[in-house]
């Protein structure tokens, strides 16, 4: 069964003597998109969580968040950057100044701002992946359980859309031959009337009524048309990434009911066309979060 680009998935563990929590977010992208937002002390390891999660999922924009929940010891202290510090400060009381803005440059407000006091010190070592990579795998496992589910709901909608597809176009397969019926009638009236009262040539009457015969029919358009629900059915019975594959089967699809709708010289087949094209365009915005 295919899933769904939509999850979310979180995990929390042991890592260095602390509590590490992450979390997964998940959302539709044409290709695999990672965006996370780790601490300084897990930074080094973007690189592994990167081709960990490449491993998890094919597409989709994929937000990872870690957060300590409970802090490593190592992580007890902090430090200070003296020379970002007076930077700060300095640059505090050139904005006070340029403003006119009243009260004191204090240490907690140059305190609060980035990259002046870190936890730990530059001695720690960064968290090792061997204890992270366990919480990410968990995350990701339920990540991908939430977009199995997702995907199951997704699978049965597009179903139904090709269903509803393929009854539109057996009402068209039905009607087709009393088409070409009344246009082979129109035809030998209209040639009858053009004529008034002498013989036609049989022979060219038969050759014109065969080419327009050829033009309209739609036979052909009718068996790919089937072939191709066909082929979305047997992709959404895979347990494989088909989203891109099922795009590429949506725009077959829709230039054999386009062909269909520009032959149709027929109400009900046009009807029936109008009818296709609306389930297929619900069909193309449901691919938008299939994996």
């Amino acid at each position: 069964m295919p899933n769904s680009m939509t999850g979310f998935g979180a995990a929390e563990g042991p890592v260095a003597g602390g509590r590490l929590r992450i979390e997964i977010r998940t959302v539709n992208h044409r290709y695999f998109n990672l965006a996370s937002k780790l601490s300084g002390d897990l930074a080094s390891l973007e690189g592994e969580l990167r081709e960990r999660l490449r491993r998890e999922f094919d597409r989709g924009h994929v937000a990872v968040q870690a957060r300590w929940t409970e802090l490593p010891p190592r992580a007890a202290g902090f430090t200070v950057d003296l020379d970002r510090a007076r930077l700060v400060a300095n640059r505090l009381r050139d904005l006070q100044a340029a403003l006119a803005l009243p009260g004191e440059v204090t240490v907690e407000l140059v305190a609060r701002q980035p990259e002046v006091v870190s936890l730990g010190s530059d001695a720690d070592a960064p968290a090792a992946w061997s204890e992270v990579e366990p919480v990410v795998a968990q995350a990701a496992a339920d990540c991908r359980a939430m977009r199995a589910r997702e995907g199951e709901a997704l699978a049965a909608e597009l179903r139904h859309r090709v269903e509803l597809l393929e009854r539109a176009a057996a009402v068209v397969a039905e009607r087709a031959p009393e088409r070409l019926v009344r246009e082979r009638d129109r035809l030998r009236a209209a040639v009858a009337e053009l004529l008034d009262g002498r013989v036609a040539d049989e022979t060219r009457l038969a050759q014109e009524i065969a080419f327009q015969a050829d033009r309209l029919d739609i036979t052909e358009e009718l068996v790919r048309l089937r072939a191709h629900v066909d082929a979305v059915r047997a992709a959404l019975a895979s347990d494989r990434p088909v989203g891109k594959q099922l795009g590429f089967l949506a725009q077959e699809l829709g230039r054999e009911v386009n062909t269909i709708g520009s032959k149709a010289n027929d109400a009900e087949i046009a009807q029936q066309v109008i009818a296709m094209k609306g389930e297929l365009e619900k069909f193309r915005e449901q691919l938008e979060n299939l994996e």
